[in-house]
């Protein structure tokens, strides 16, 4: 969902990166776990708001700076069930993560590592050798995402 990325103030406030669109989003979710040193834990908003192009953020307890600092480059998560369901053709990037993607001739075109926002479109990259960037256009290059098969079919040439 995002990731703390600095100090706010004197007071324990955090400011956040968040990979939700809209940005502000990340604030709907009231219950955040973080990751740090390998363990996730749960922690509270207790308020936050957007500050210019960013959000900053106080969780619930924590109001030293000190403390707060021990949280910078914290991935942000949220429980799977508390996000919204998706409209058709719309899909979340943890759910493409590691799927297969072929060619529509059946051509092995490597898996998805991860995704890049691009502002055009999204874009898929490809593990492997070559690794490949593949637009994420539903309709003329995806053709298909079949997560249960786990394949994303695309029309896309090998390089």
């Amino acid at each position: 969902m995002g990731r703390i990325s600095g100090l706010f103030g004197v007071r324990g406030w955090v400011r956040v990166f968040s990979h939700t669109q809209p940005r502000e989003a990340i604030l709907d979710y009231r219950r955040w776990y973080l990751r740090q040193e390998g363990t996730w834990h749960e922690v509270e908003i207790a308020e936050g708001q957007r500050h210019g192009k960013g959000i900053i953020v106080r969780l619930a307890g924590l109001d030293d700076r000190d403390e707060a600092a021990k949280l910078i480059d914290c991935d942000i998560a949220v429980e799977r069930g508390e996000l919204p369901e998706t409209e058709e053709g719309s899909f979340y990037w943890a759910d493409l993560e590691g799927l297969n993607i072929v060619g529509r001739d059946g051509t092995d075109l490597g898996r998805v590592a991860y995704l890049l926002e691009t502002g055009a479109n999204d874009v898929l990259v490809t593990t492997g050798k070559p690794e490949r960037l593949i637009p994420f256009v539903w309709g003329q290059v995806v053709l298909d995402v079949d997560i249960a098969a786990g394949v994303i079919t695309v029309d896309w040439e090998p390089d």
